[in-house]
C-alpha cells in the first residue's frame, strides 16, 4: 500500500476510450459488484479493490442516463453515495449524468464582488406555482430590477419525495429530480448569469437526512463521538475520515466547476465537529478558491453559525478558517424582538433599542458578553473586520419557517413597521439578505414541510415539531400545520401580488392626487429605491464608518413608555444621517447635526404607502418612520 494516501474522487469518471470508470469507497466490504441496467439488460461486474478501501470497475457502452448501483455480499444493491442524478427518487438506482455536455453561454461571466452582494434567498419548490428551476427564470428580470445581485437557493440536493425544505438531503451530489434535475439547475444558473445575477447554493455538511441515507452501508461516514440536533455527526476526524473529508471537499468543488455556481452557504457549521490539525472548513474554502482562481471567477463561501465566532473569517495565520462571510442573526433578532415584542426563546436576549444600536456599530450584539439564553458569555468581538463579510436579514427561511405556522412580517407587523425594518436593514453596512416575497410583504406563510414515505418517520417528525415548540416556550397557542400534508407545502407558494390594483388595508396612505398606493407595491418600491441608494450613495458604500446612538424623547412626551429615536451615521465626514422612530406613535424630530444636509428619503412617503403627507415638513416623525438626510450631489 502506498505510504502517501491519495483519495481520488468517487463516482463515474469518463475515460479516453469513451467508457466509464466507476469508483466507490467501501472499506469494510470484502466484495463489491457494480450493477448496470442498460437497454433492458442487467449486467453485474465484479469491482477491483484498491488502496484505502476504494473499489473500481470499467464500463464500455451507453453512458448518458445509464442506471447503476453497487451490490455487497449480502445481495442487496444501493444507489451511489456520489450519484449525480436520482431520476426516480432516493431508493432507486443512480443515473449517469454528463455535466460537460451543457452549452454554457457565460464564458465572460466573472461573478459579483462581495461589496456588491445583495442576496435573495428562495426555495425552488415554493417560489413559483410550478416549483422548478425553469419556472424561476422568467422572474430573474424582476429580481434584477429590484436591485438583487445574487440568488441564494435553499438546498437542492436530492431528498425523499417531492417536497422538502432541502435539509433532509441524502445525495449531496445529485440535484433534486422534481425541481428539474441537474440540467435544470444548469439552465437556471446560465440564465441568471445572462441576467447579471450570481447564484449561491445552500449546502449541508453537518448531517444527512434520515430517509434514503445509505452512507453507513458503505463505510464510516458517521461518528458516535459527537451528536448533532439531527442525528449522528459526519466523521471528519476519526478512522476513515480522510476519504469522508475528500468526499465533502469534492462536493463543494463540483458545484463551482460543473454548475458554475458563484458561492456556497454552509449550513449550521457550529454542528460540524472536527478536531483535526486543519479544520474541514478551511479545506473546503481552500479547494473552492483554488477552483475559482483557475476559472477566473469570484466565488463566495459563507457560513451559517450561531456562535458569533469571528474565527471563521480569520486567516490561518490568525488561527481561523478564512471563510468569506458568516450569517449574523443578532441583527435579525434585534429588529424582530423590538418590533414584534416577542421575547420568548432566544429572543429573550433582545428587544431593547440598545441591542439594535450595538448591532449597527459592533455587528454582534453578543460579542463576549453574558447571554441569558445561552447562560454564559457568548460570541467574540468583530473589531474592524469588513462589515460586508457579515450577512444580515430581517426575514429568512429559518426565522420564518421555524415559527409554529411559518408566519411572516406581512401578517406579524403593520405596514409601517415592515417599511421601517426594511429601511434599517438596507442602511446597515453589512451584506443584506432578502427572503423571497419579503420585498412586497408576502402574507402567505412558510411553514416546515416534507414528504417522507416511512410512517414511523412521518409520525416522529410531527411529534418532534410539537415538542420543539413546547421546549422553546414561545407564545404560539395554535395548531401546528402537518408537515407531511401537501396542503402545508402548497400554502407556502408565493402569491406574487404587488399590483397597485390590490385592495389597500385600512389606514394605509395615498399617493399624489389622492391615488391609493397598495401596501405591496409601495413596499416593493421602497426596497427598490433603498437598494438603488446602496449602489449610488457614497456613504452607504463606506462600510467601515458607522456610528449609532439613541436619542431620548423630550420629557414632555405624553407616552412615558415611548422608545428613543435611533440615530445612525454612515460614512466619514459629510456622510448620511438616518433617524428612526422605533415606536408606534408620532415623535418630535430632535435637533440633528445636519450641516447642510436635506431630507432625501422617508420610509413613510406616499409612494411607499406611508403616512407622511405630501410636502409635510420634516419637523417630526410619524410612527415607525425612518428619515434619511444627505447631499444632493450623491445622486
Amino acid at each position: 500500500m502506498n505510504p502517501i494516501a491519495e483519495f481520488p474522487p468517487q463516482g463515474p469518471s469518463f475515460q479516453e476510450d469513451g467508457g466509464i470508470l466507476f469508483r466507490t469507497w467501501a472499506p469494510d466490504h470484502d466484495a463489491v459488484t457494480l450493477v448496470v441496467w442498460s437497454e433492458g439488460q442487467e449486467t453485474k461486474i465484479p469491482m477491483e479493490k484498491k488502496d484505502f478501501g476504494y473499489w473500481t470497475a470499467p464500463w464500455v457502452g451507453p453512458t448518458d442516463g445509464l442506471r447503476y448501483a453497487y451490490q455487497f455480499s449480502e445481495g442487496r444493491w444501493y444507489p451511489d453515495p456520489v450519484s449525480r442524478w436520482q431520476p426516480e427518487g432516493v431508493h432507486k438506482p443512480s443515473a449517469v449524468f454528463l455535466p460537460g455536455r451543457f452549452p454554457w453561454r457565460d464564458q465572460d461571466w466573472r461573478g459579483i464582488d462581495r461589496h456588491d452582494l445583495v442576496i435573495y434567498e428562495l426555495h425552488v419548490g415554493t417560489f413559483t406555482e410550478a416549483g422548478t428551476f425553469d419556472a424561476i427564470i422568467p422572474r430573474l428580470p424582476e429580481l434584477k430590477d429590484l436591485g438583487v445581485t445574487a440568488v441564494e437557493l435553499m438546498p437542492v440536493a436530492q431528498f425523499p419525495g417531492e417536497r422538502n425544505w432541502g435539509y433532509d438531503g441524502v445525495f449531496p451530489y445529485a440535484v433534486q429530480h422534481s425541481y428539474g434535475g441537474p440540467e435544470g439547475l444548469q439552465r437556471l444558473v446560465d440564465a441568471a448569469h445572462q441576467a447579471g445575477l450570481a447564484v449561491l447554493l445552500d449546502v449541508i455538511y453537518n448531517h444527512f437526512g434520515p430517509e434514503g441515507n445509505y452512507f453507513a452501508c458503505f463505510g464510516p461516514y458517521f461518528t458516535d463521538r459527537y451528536r448533532t440536533p439531527w442525528g449522528k455527526a459526519v466523521n471528519y476526524d476519526g478512522p476513515g475520515s480522510d476519504a469522508v473529508r475528500q468526499f465533502v471537499i469534492d462536493n463543494a468543488c463540483c458545484w463551482i466547476r460543473d454548475f458554475h455556481l458563484d458561492g456556497l452557504r454552509l449550513d449550521a457549521v457550529h454542528a460540524i465537529f472536527d478536531f483535526s490539525p486543519r479544520h474541514i472548513l478551511a479545506d473546503i474554502h481552500s479547494a473552492v478558491q483554488a477552483d475559482a482562481r483557475r476559472l477566473q471567477r469570484t466565488v463566495h463561501v459563507i457560513a451559517e453559525s450561531n456562535q458569533n465566532d469571528v474565527r471563521l473569517l480569520r486567516t490561518a495565520e490568525q488561527g481561523g478558517y478564512h471563510l468569506d462571510g458568516i450569517w449574523n442573526d443578532d441583527f435579525h433578532h434585534s429588529v424582530h424582538a423590538l418590533l414584534t415584542g416577542e421575547q420568548e426563546g432566544y429572543y429573550q436576549d433582545f428587544g431593547l433599542p440598545e441591542h439594535l444600536q450595538k448591532a449597527f456599530e459592533k455587528v454582534f450584539v453578543y460579542d463576549g458578553c453574558y447571554s441569558p439564553f445561552w447562560k454564559c458569555r457568548h460570541g467574540t468581538p468583530v473589531g474592524d473586520t469588513d462589515r460586508t463579510r457579515f450577512v444580515v436579514s430581517i426575514q429568512n427561511h429559518d426565522q420564518v419557517g421555524n415559527r409554529a405556522q411559518g408566519d411572516r412580517f406581512g401578517t406579524l407587523l403593520p405596514p409601517a413597521a415592515q417599511r421601517l425594518a426594511a429601511g434599517l436593514m438596507l442602511i446597515c453596512p453589512c451584506t443584506p439578505l432578502l427572503f423571497m416575497g419579503e420585498e412586497y410583504g408576502e402574507r402567505r406563510p412558510f411553514p416546515f414541510f416534507c414528504s417522507f414515505s416511512d410512517p414511523e418517520l412521518i409520525e416522529a417528525v410531527r411529534r418532534g415539531r410539537r415538542e420543539e415548540f413546547a421546549a422553546l416556550a414561545f407564545r404560539w397557542e395554535t395548531e401546528i400545520p402537518d408537515p407531511q400534508a401537501e396542503e402545508t407545502f402548497r400554502s407556502a407558494k408565493l402569491a406574487w401580488e404587488f399590483s397597485s390594483e390590490l385592495p389597500l388595508p385600512l389606514g394605509e396612505g395615498r399617493g399624489e392626487g389622492g391615488r391609493t398606493i397598495d401596501v405591496h407595491s409601495g413596499l416593493r418600491t421602497l426596497y427598490r429605491d433603498l437598494l438603488s441608494a446602496r449602489r449610488r450613495w457614497r456613504p452607504l458604500r463606506n462600510v467601515q464608518h458607522t456610528r449609532a446612538k439613541l436619542i431620548p424623547l423630550p420629557d414632555s412626551t405624553s407616552d412615558k413608555n415611548a422608545l428613543p429615536l435611533l440615530l445612525v451615521e454612515r460614512g466619514a465626514g459629510r456622510g448620511l444621517i438616518a433617524c428612526a422612530n422605533l415606536g408606534p406613535a408620532a415623535a418630535p424630530l430632535p435637533d440633528l447635526p445636519l450641516h447642510g444636509r436635506r431630507l432625501l428619503m422617508s420610509t413613510e412617503e406616499p409612494r411607499y404607502g406611508g403616512q407622511r403627507l405630501p410636502d409635510q415638513p420634516p419637523d417630526g416623525l410619524v410612527a415607525h418612520e425612518l428619515l434619511l438626510f444627505g447631499f444632493e450631489k450623491w445622486q
